[in-house]
């Protein structure tokens, strides 16, 4: 008998995107950490298991793709290369394509000659040779066709002056924050309105800790909050299409299909040329009607929610909605 049939004697027939939801509590309490293990690393849960790979690709895959590109089309400022990143740019898409081919095999392959590359995504139809370095062999250039190949947003931090610099991106899927406000900003600037990180010094030790990553090293740490609706867009551009229902989704009857986790898994690399910090953000969303189904998953998201700090729910945005949230998850 697996351990995960043991946790659960009902998780064999719970649906995938529940076996694969990478749940972020171990416990009935949360605080912010660093949280950072290395990649690659498999995760069981009550439920399944998820964390083999580094890009993650599931049922959602055209769905999340067409949705970056009408984002992009209508919000060019999502994605930014400032001059002196270029080549970081290309680092990352020669660093993450070949993964994708190691893990997907049956559907994808990357070849390379020199600068000269071929790409194939079967689950795309799409065949295409380019030249690293030659921003016009790629449409669009490498950080943009990226973001047609994979869910995860994209972030890459200048290392100098013994810190980190947000210099280039792709995020069309930020959760109440403003990429392009944050570009240019250094990595201490970045966190400075998140409640307790400095005072506990978790930024100060995410920073050394990220500054020592040698090229090539790879980790991972979990985040999450919660979003009305089946939305990935909530960024602060966005907020009037999604803020309001802040204010409502506490007394809606269809709160627990309505009120979803969210849950970012961000994968940290050291860029093996440039030396560029690496993050991708792939974010992930389950409703509470699905939590409910996983009973240690209903129980502790409930403690979590009633015993987390109110500074803390402000920030998250969810102190308005929580306590019904939790009320109803610890009702069984």
């Amino acid at each position: 008998m697996s351990i995960t049939t043991e946790r659960n004697p009902d998780a064999a027939v719970l649906p995938e995107r529940i076996r694969r939801f990478p749940f972020p509590f171990v416990a009935n309490q949360y605080r912010y950490s660093a949280n950072v293990e290395p990649a690659h690393k498999n995760v069981t849960t009550e439920a399944g298991s998820w964390g083999t790979g580094l890009i993650d690709i599931d049922e959602n895959y055209h769905e999340e793709i067409a949705q970056r590109e009408q984002i992009l089309t209508r919000d060019p400022s999502r994605m930014k290369v400032l001059p002196h990143m270029r080549s970081a740019a290309w680092d990352t898409l020669a660093t993450l394509l070949p993964a994708m081919a190691a893990d997907y095999p049956d559907l994808m392959s990357f070849h390379r000659e020199g600068n000269r590359c071929r790409w194939h995504n079967s689950l795309q139809n799409l065949d295409v040779e380019f030249t690293v370095g030659e921003d016009d062999s790629l449409p669009g250039g490498p950080l943009r066709f990226l973001g047609t190949q994979i869910q995860d947003d994209i972030v890459l931090l200048d290392v100098r002056d013994n810190t980190m610099w947000l210099d280039a991106g792709l995020v069309t899927f930020a959760a109440d924050w403003s990429f392009n406000f944050d570009v240019g900003m250094n990595f201490l600037e970045i966190h400075g309105p998140v409640p307790r990180v400095k005072e506990e010094n978790i930024v100060s030790r995410a920073e050394k800790f990220l500054l020592a990553l040698q090229p090539g090293e790879q980790f991972r740490r979990t985040n999450w909050t919660m979003t009305v609706g089946q939305r990935l867009d909530t960024s602060t551009e966005t907020y009037p299409e999604w803020g309001p229902d802040r204010a409502t989704i506490a007394s809606d009857p269809a709160m627990p299909d309505k009120l979803h986790l969210r849950v970012e898994v961000q994968h940290l690399i050291r860029l093996p040329h440039s030396g560029v910090l690496l993050f991708l953000i792939r974010s992930y969303l389950l409703p509470l009607s699905d939590i409910a189904k996983v009973p240690a998953w209903r129980e502790k998201l409930g403690h979590v929610l009633a015993e987390l700090p109110d500074d803390m729910a402000e920030y998250k945005g969810i102190i308005r909605y929580r306590k019904a949230a939790s009320d109803w998850l610890l009702a069984g």
